[in-house]
């Protein structure tokens, strides 16, 4: 009887440790970046490509004016925005894909200004990121006025803990009808926390994960749309705010 006892809990134990390991492989795994092709990382008669390990760039091979940066959601495989960020470039804008400490843009995200990113005055700058990477694109903006031309925020709440209200400069914000982790509700209760000329565009059936190629996100709603579709009128909000 004490031998069954003790057995119970042990492999109570066993069956714990067993979920939590297949739980964080999940996890890993949502957050890797999946099905893209790999002609992307390469260069072409459109498109210059530069691997660092500060981020990949893209740059036009025509003369361009606009630079975008872009900043990668918590903990998501930077490369998931690769097909975002290339086909921004292929449009006539250089693109910085920023790849962050521990893949956290909040440990990372003054590192365009570190790395000088901003050197060029006759360029326009376009501040962008998603989820986390908005958010934290949100905060650079704030903490330095003056270095930033235009905001995009894609698929997320914030601006939240600060205002953005005074702010100068275009700030488009992109958003999905079906986002399970910045769900609509909450996006336009934060409105004001933007000035009043800020631009809202919602993408019906869009959610948060397919805003990049990377896995289902833990909390997000399943789409109504594909996950192509999303990203063309992702990308389509991006060009006419940047071109505008």
């Amino acid at each position: 009887m004490i031998k069954k006892k003790r057995r119970i809990p042990k492999i109570v134990t066993t069956v714990w440790i067993t979920i939590g390991t297949a739980f964080t492989f999940w996890l890993f795994y949502s957050y890797q970046s999946h099905g893209i092709d790999r002609r992307l990382f390469q260069s072409n008669l459109k498109v210059t490509v530069d691997i660092t390990n500060a981020f990949y760039l893209f740059t036009p091979t025509k003369e361009f004016r606009n630079v975008f940066i872009f900043y990668p959601g918590a903990i998501v495989d930077p490369k998931a925005y690769i097909p975002l960020c290339r086909s921004v470039s292929e449009s006539g804008i250089q693109v910085y894909l920023i790849k962050m400490p521990w893949r956290l843009a909040s440990t990372g995200y003054n590192k365009p200004k570190e790395l000088d990113l901003f050197s060029d005055t006759t360029k326009t700058y376009i501040l962008s990121g998603h989820s986390q990477g908005a958010k934290m694109a949100a905060q650079f903006v704030y903490e330095n006025l003056g270095l930033v031309d235009k905001l995009i925020l894609i698929g997320t709440s914030h601006p939240r803990d600060i205002s953005l209200a005074d702010c100068k400069i275009p700030i488009l914000k992109i958003y999905g009808s079906k986002d399970g982790i910045a769900d609509e509700k909450s996006v336009l209760a934060n409105k004001s926390k933007l000035p009043e000329n800020a631009k809202f565009a919602r993408i019906a059936g869009a959610n948060h994960s397919q805003f990049g190629f990377y896995g289902f996100q833990l909390g997000d709603n399943r789409a109504d749309i594909e996950r192509d579709q999303q990203l063309a009128e992702t990308l389509k909000n991006i060009l006419e705010f940047v071109n505008n």
